[in-house]
This record gives structure tokens, sequence and C-alpha cells, in this order.
């Protein structure tokens, strides 16, 4: 409730409790809201966390520890490898985005979020691979 409080409009700290969110509002897009809000984050997560890895930002073994604790809690992890343009596009539309430029909620270790500005195609890309079927 501390960070809610201190930024009502979600314009700068709130955006932390958006982690994983990018990809997983993309991915409901993308499959007409058949998919659940929760599911859909679960692997927003996962691909968040590479994002992070892929980026020098966080450690190969807190990224790996994100995919093994929602494995356990039996939560998706992975996405068709067949839906990266759809999935990029609905990205582009997302309410962390400025004037454009897509910015995404990594950490920069355990329990510290930042922000990724304007990532390249190619590393969204990268990251998107990771978490393919």
């Amino acid at each position: 409730t501390e960070v809610v409080a201190s930024d009502f409009k979600e314009s700068s700290r709130r955006e932390i409790l958006n982690y994983g969110h990018t990809l997983g509002h993309s991915i409901e897009l993308v499959e007409h809201y058949k998919w659940k809000h929760g599911h859909a984050v679960s692997v927003g997560l996962v691909f968040a966390a590479e994002l992070g890895r892929l980026s020098g930002r966080l450690d190969d073994s807190t990224a790996d520890r994100h995919r093994s604790i929602l494995d356990l809690l039996q939560l998706p992890t992975s996405y068709p490898a067949d839906r990266w343009e759809p999935l990029f596009t609905g990205m582009q539309v997302d309410k962390k985005s400025r004037g454009g430029i897509l910015r995404f909620v990594v950490l920069d270790g355990l329990g510290k979020p930042g922000i990724l500005e304007a990532p390249t195609k190619d590393l969204l890309f990268a990251a998107y691979q990771e978490i393919c079927k």
C-alpha cells in the first residue's frame, strides 16, 4: 500500500507493481482474453526475468529462480513460439510506454526493481525465445 499511496497516478514508483505485466497484458490481448490474468502475468514474469538477464541487469540464478518457483506453483512459464509479431504489437500499446518508447519493469537483483527503457526489438525477441514452448 505504501507504493500505491506514494504514486496514485502510477507515473513512477508505482510502476514497479507492473512487473511481468507488459508481456502479460499483450498475451491477454493476443489470446482474446481467454487466458487468466495471473497465468498471462506468470509468463510475463519469466519474460521480464529473461529480459533482465539478457540486458545484464539480473544474474542467472535469480532469473532461473523465477521459472522454478512458478513451475512449483503449477503456473505457466512458457508461451507458443509462433506469436512474436502480435505480442510485440501488443506490447507497444502498453500503458507503461512513453511517447512510443517501450518500458519494462525488470530486476537489478532480488527485490531491486528498475525500469528498462527502449530495449531493442532484438533483445525483446531473444527474451521471447527463452519463454517459447
